[in-house]
């Protein structure tokens, strides 16, 4: 494993790891979800070792969120800066993915595969809706994250703080409040949550709001494990009711990882030999 530095537009540095196999030529880009680092989704281990050993690179391309807070310098300013989950926008999807797949092509290599983990996920179907040319070939929707569920802990009065905060232009003062009940965010954070919609793209309702997934032209996979907690009560109806949306739905896979939670415990393995097995059918080996 190397560590993997990639620089975006506004010059915030991402810290990913390569996971490299000798000579590959395909790679799998995953998009990690907030605080979806290697401590809390140790699977991420077992993802790049069985790839490598079916001649697949992987990278796990952590995102602004991956941690609560992230000292880096800024590579345009050269100043000194902390990101992470307390200080994201959503609006830095596009280009947080892209600063990634500009490196994947840079690196040479033919064949580009994108996936996203939990609200990953749901950033990597926010970018395709928006992307339809480019290095990607085929998505993996690992576990994509049921915002309207996440949201149904946040109280009446905690949103309310929320748009009191933004409307009276203290959007970058932290909330007296852990969001969600675990993060620790700034007020203009919490409103892409709650309000924003950028990322809000995967429901339990058939009558939500589809508009991102009827956008995406790619085809490829979507996994959840049947005891994710983050699904709102039914996994394999939420992933089917996401797909259904799709204009690739016929084409898609659907996996699901049996008697497994949102971070495939005990089952990383298997998690693992399902996404190599899309790699060498989606390159013909």
């Amino acid at each position: 494993m190397k560590k993997l530095n990639v620089a975006t537009r506004r010059g915030s540095v991402l810290n990913g790891a390569l996971f490299d196999a000798p000579e590959a030529d395909t790679v799998l880009v995953n998009i990690t979800g907030i605080h979806g680092n290697f401590y809390s989704n140790p699977f991420y281990y077992d993802f790049g070792a069985e790839l490598n050993s079916g001649g697949f690179d992987f990278v796990y391309a952590q995102t602004n969120d991956a941690f609560g807070q992230i000292p880096t310098v800024n590579a345009r300013t050269g100043e000194r800066e902390l990101i992470g989950s307390w200080n994201e926008r959503f609006s830095y999807t596009d280009e947080d993915i892209e600063a990634y797949l500009d490196w994947a092509q840079d690196a040479g290599y033919k064949h580009v595969f994108l996936s996203g983990h939990s609200l990953g996920a749901n950033k990597v179907m926010y970018y395709l809706s928006r992307h339809h040319e480019g290095p990607v070939e085929k998505f993996v929707r690992l576990s994509p994250a049921n915002l309207s569920f996440m949201m149904s802990g946040v109280s009446k009065r905690e949103k309310e703080t929320v748009k009191f905060y933004v409307e009276q232009g203290r959007g970058n003062e932290t909330l007296p409040f852990p969001f969600m009940g675990w993060v620790e965010c700034i007020a203009d954070t919490a409103h892409d949550w709650l309000f924003s919609g950028y990322l809000d793209n995967a429901h339990t309702d058939p009558a939500g709001d589809f508009s991102v997934a009827k956008g995406i032209t790619h085809s490829g996979a979507l996994l959840i494990g049947t005891y994710d907690n983050f699904a709102g009560g039914d996994p394999a109806r939420f992933l089917h009711n996401v797909n259904d949306h799709m204009p690739t739905a016929a084409q898609n896979k659907m996996i699901f990882i049996e008697k497994t939670g949102h971070t495939y415990q005990m089952k990383h393995r298997e998690t693992a030999e399902a996404l190599l097995s899309l790699m060498k059918e989606w390159r013909g080996n």
